[in-house]
């Protein structure tokens, strides 16, 4: 019988955020593929976790997936954890996740920290539909294509950012999305833990003259502030989305949305058409 595949949630900051499944299924474990096993080495000394390790990582990830599936088909147990927090999400582990599946490997996962599910949760942001988006493109051109992609996704959207980007992405966002409710997660479970909350445009002037450190979740909302709609930066499909969650049909929707934009209700529509990719 082949092995089990585990992909074990690891503490995303405070060592004391682990499960006891977790400690319990990387000690039994035959190896552990880890991000930077130096890294998951300071966990595992922390527990007396004496599992042989290797690394798995995203320069190594096609060859290092064709060795564990190996070991996996001998009927040897392997774990995957990431640096911190679950595996497979914006780390490694889809490859060898797929490989398993190929070779009627069993995938088990054991759920624990994630940063972007920590940081909705305390956001004060809407958590009924979110849109993870991993991090944005580095160069600001492709990030504002990315942005104005999500323009109209009705749910609130998040992303990690990384400390150096995180003032230019804030005025990028606000450029493309108009002013919304946003909040910056920055350290979450560590000791300098720090959750703002504001609008793009506040956040934006603050985080352009405070060097952001660490790790970083970055969370907007689904809506344009009342008041701050723009023919520039509005999306039709966000508005008509809107006001239908108020309790207008479509056609009222729409006609609502053409008016608080300054546009005909045939330009409205055409607008709405193109934003959902309608011809």
């Amino acid at each position: 019988m082949p092995g089990t595949l585990y992909l074990v949630a690891t503490p995303i900051g405070n060592l004391a955020d682990i499960t006891h499944r977790a400690i319990e299924v990387l000690t039994n474990v035959a190896l552990i593929a880890c991000e930077d096993t130096r890294h998951t080495r300071k966990l595992l000394q922390h527990y007396g976790i004496a599992t042989k390790t290797i690394s798995y990582h995203e320069h190594n990830e096609q060859e290092r997936a064709r060795q564990l599936i190996d070991l996996l088909r001998e009927g040897k147990d392997v774990a995957v954890v990431s640096d911190a927090g679950t595996p497979s999400i914006s780390d490694p582990g889809f490859r060898l996740v797929r490989a398993a599946i190929e070779n009627d490997v069993s995938v088990v996962p054991v759920p624990g920290p994630s940063a972007l599910i920590a940081a909705l949760v305390a956001a004060g942001l809407p958590t009924d539909e979110f849109f993870f988006g991993g991090f944005l493109p580095a160069r600001s051109n492709a990030r504002r294509t990315k942005l104005t992609e999500l323009r109209s996704v009705p749910a609130t959207l998040v992303f990690y950012e990384a400390p150096h980007r995180l003032a230019e992405t804030l005025n990028d966002a606000l450029e493309v999305l108009g002013e919304r409710e946003a909040v910056v997660a920055r350290e979450l479970t560590k000791l300098h833990e720090e959750i703002k909350r504001g609008r793009l445009s506040d956040l934006a002037e603050y985080y352009s003259n405070e060097d952001a450190r660490g790790e970083i979740v970055l969370l907007i909302d689904r809506t344009l502030l009342e008041g701050e709609v723009t023919k520039e930066v509005a999306s039709v499909g966000l508005l008509v989305d809107q006001f239908e969650r108020d309790g207008l049909d479509h056609r009222a929707a729409l006609k609502k949305a053409a008016r608080e934009l300054k546009l005909s209700r045939a330009e409205a529509y055409r607008r709405l058409l193109a934003e959902r990719g309608k011809s």
